[in-house]
């Protein structure tokens, strides 16, 4: 019988979910088995898992689950250089030259487990087979205003927190953005074909700030491009990678623009590939914009678990679109967890 292990995620600020308790009755229902941690920060309480049917088990408790269990979380596990001997499943940010990732790969080869990289479950044509892009561009364009509203008063962006739901952003953001007395800005948005520049523009939208929106046809020719320059925000939606090019390189901290926002929603700082080369780490709820130029200002907002924001919406969402290939967990060797799997012994 399938195993599958929902822990509970032990990153600060981290209320999101793969699965709900509606998913864990299908797969239930399906045959397999399902162990849920208790969470109490988890946007689903976790007694709705138990009326699903699932087990519930004390939180953290992972590292003793059986070894045929499979562990599903979202987040990275602690940094402790532990062996990891079960198959997880979970963003492990460790194939695309993060510097990180090599400690995190070693220890998979060195307690022998696996590990089934959700950015990397494709289906034949390589597309994802689940995404939180959609509303990682959305908290992403929204706290890169809050940050714009801020240098309005001469300040810099203060702490953020999840809200219970998007109408709450939206309500909070409005007042915030008109307290500046100011029109609202302009933005360009690179990716905005995409899931992720598909949220970013659609919560400029809801602002009345009307994005130019970039993709694949306006970057195709490599840069330079002075036109990012030119607006007061760019939104950067394109995931690293190589061949990306570089929007926004480090000269242009003292060449005359208007942008005084870069909002990294990708946010690959760690990455070989990273296409904004003027800051080098994430940033935080708690300091949301690292100031990188003065005078005039820039500003980036480059933090890394956006949909946290929202993470009613982007839970629901995102285990949506995950059910059916966790509904194929009992066949590891086919689908999508076969390809994961051999991008997987790709760079261990």
């Amino acid at each position: 019988m399938t195993h599958l292990w929902l822990r509970a995620e032990q990153r600060d600020n981290e209320d999101r979910t793969g699965l709900t308790p509606e998913g864990a009755a299908a797969l239930i229902a399906q045959g397999m088995e399902i162990s849920v941690e208790d969470s109490p920060d988890r946007i689903i309480p976790t007694d709705r898992y138990a009326d699903a049917g699932a087990t519930i088990v004390p939180q953290n408790s992972w590292p003793d689950a059986p070894r045929d269990a499979i562990i599903f979380g979202l987040k990275e596990l602690p940094d402790d250089g532990t062996h990891l001997p079960h198959r997880h499943i979970m963003f492990g940010h460790a194939f695309k030259g993060q510097h990180s990732g090599r400690r995190l790969l070693d220890r998979f080869k060195d307690g022998g487990g696996t590990l089934y990289d959700l950015e990397y479950l494709v289906d034949e044509q390589g597309r994802r087979v689940a995404a939180f892009g959609y509303w990682a561009g959305y908290a992403g364009a929204a706290v890169s205003l809050f940050a714009w509203a801020a240098q309005q008063q001469g300040q810099t962006c203060g702490p953020v927190s999840a809200y219970p739901d998007k109408d709450a952003l939206l309500k909070d953001l409005a007042e915030t953005l008109d307290a500046t007395g100011v029109e609202r800005p302009s933005a360009i948005v690179i990716g905005a074909l995409g899931r992720v520049g598909t949220g970013a523009a659609d919560l400029c939208a809801a602002m009345d700030v009307t994005p130019t929106k970039w993709d694949m046809d306006e970057t195709a020719h490599g840069g330079p491009f002075p036109e990012i320059l030119q607006h007061d925000l760019f939104l950067n939606c394109i995931f690293a990678r190589p061949g990306t090019p570089v929007f926004v390189p480090k000269d242009a901290l003292t060449a005359q623009r208007r942008l005084t926002v870069i909002g990294d929603v990708a946010c690959d700082p760690d990455s070989d590939y990273n296409p904004v080369p003027v800051y080098s780490q994430a940033t935080t709820w708690d300091a949301p914009v690292t100031r990188v130029h003065d005078a005039p200002p820039l500003d980036v907002m480059a933090i890394d678990n956006l949909p946290s924001l929202l993470p009613l919406e982007s839970s629901q969402d995102y285990a949506s679109q995950l059910l059916p290939s966790l509904k194929t967990l009992d066949k590891l060797d086919a689908g999508v967890w076969a390809r994961a799997e051999r991008t997987f012994r790709e760079h261990v």
